[in-house]
């Protein structure tokens, strides 16, 4: 006998990645002994540097898996407190620093301290999926800024003024953001945070991919103001993504309201992950970073003509994350079906613009170059066989 079904009304308009229904074929395609080459999905692909494994593993031996404080290890906070001026010269207070499970806990703690429900929020399109279906889990309004080429891909304050409304009480920006691999300048997000500030709303700032900056000098928002909500996570740049932790830095106000509800959401981000993420900051794991940063580097550096000369565009040149976000237009003109062609008739997966917004998605596809040099090539190879057929 079946029960009612109980379904509530914001499942209607959260969505499911459509790059799953790619990854499943894919998976059912390598099942059957195909070859496939993985460029869809945003997760490095070196394993986690070996001293955060081994400091993980003693945690473990040492007994070290009860609950943390809601807060996060004070141990950990510190840390990332002298990362921040050590990296930046920015003090961070580490009581201002909370630790979560992962960038998605900590963005879900931001949002539902700020917003009420009907209230806007601010965010580029195309732009990471999850964040405006977080938007509808709590009831909030996302309003979507068409973000193009000439503008970096970011929103920018002459952006911002052709949307505001007085309903907007959160600005999210992402940089580097994903999927375009693009940044926002230190001016650029001075304005905005200015602009937001001025019209009594506030910024929060997507910073996972902080570490992955190619060609120019990285920096954090909190260099420009300490009256932001700054998100970051071991997962990106630091190779943790399994391990499921992240942190948020907040503005001094919002302190004992985060770990409220923090207490409330998951208790704690798991206790060995935190002890595993004290080791990223040693000297030697950093060393290994950023060697896999040059690497990296090196494949964007070989994708992006190899790319072009196929007849994709890239009106943007990524500098950072592990992206490309490709014009198709001149090879066709449904990107999702392209996406489908290809995977079926070369094996190599990649992601349809459709997953990351309204904004002409149709014409885009985006390339995660999480896969080693001689995968890459052989890709490439592939898809100039299946082109030019």
């Amino acid at each position: 006998m079946t029960g009612p079904l109980i379904r509530a009304r914001h499942m209607q308009a959260i969505q499911p990645f459509r790059v799953m229904e790619l990854l499943a074929r894919a998976k059912k395609m390598e099942a059957d002994g195909r070859s496939v080459i993985h460029m869809e999905v945003g997760e490095p692909d070196f394993e986690t540097p070996r001293p955060v494994i081994d400091a993980g593993i003693q945690a473990l031996r040492e007994g070290r898996t009860h609950y943390t404080p809601a807060v996060g290890d004070m141990s950990l906070r510190n840390t990332i407190s002298q990362y921040y001026l050590d990296r930046f010269d920015t003090h961070v207070d580490a009581d201002r620093i909370l630790i979560t499970p992962g960038a998605s806990g900590a963005l879900q703690l931001a949002l539902s301290v700020l917003v009420n429900p009907g209230d806007e929020v601010v965010l580029a399109d195309p732009g990471y999926p999850c964040n405006r279906n977080l938007l509808y889990l709590l009831g909030a309004i996302p309003v979507a800024v068409n973000v193009c080429p000439d503008t970096g891909f970011q929103i920018t304050v002459e952006l911002l003024k052709q949307v505001w409304t007085d309903s907007i009480r959160v600005v999210l920006l992402a940089s580097p953001s994903n999927p375009t691999g693009t940044l926002i300048s230190k001016a650029g997000m001075a304005s905005i945070i200015e602009f937001a500030r001025g019209k009594g709303a506030i910024v929060i700032i997507d910073e996972i991919y902080q570490g992955l900056v190619y060609d120019v000098e990285g920096f954090t928002a909190l260099e420009l103001s300490g009256d932001i909500f700054v998100i970051n996570s071991f997962s990106k740049y630091f190779g943790m993504t399994g391990w499921r932790v992240g942190w948020v830095i907040m503005p001094r106000q919002y302190v004992d309201d985060m770990d409220k509800l923090a207490q409330n959401l998951y208790l704690a981000a798991s206790t060995p992950a935190q002890v595993a993420a004290l080791a990223a900051f040693k000297p030697g794991t950093l060393e290994i970073l950023e060697e896999r940063r040059g690497i990296f580097q090196h494949r964007r550096d070989y994708l992006v003509p190899a790319l072009q000369g196929l007849g994709f565009g890239i009106p943007q040149i990524p500098r950072g994350a592990f992206y490309i976000y490709a014009d198709c237009s001149g090879l066709t003109d449904n990107s999702f079906q392209f996406c489908q062609d290809v995977l079926e008739q070369t094996g190599v997966a990649i992601t349809p613009g459709l997953d990351f917004g309204d904004n002409r998605p149709e014409r885009y596809v985006r390339f995660a170059y999480t896969t080693g040099q001689s995968q890459l090539e052989e890709a490439v190879d592939r898809l100039r066989t299946f082109i030019q057929s």
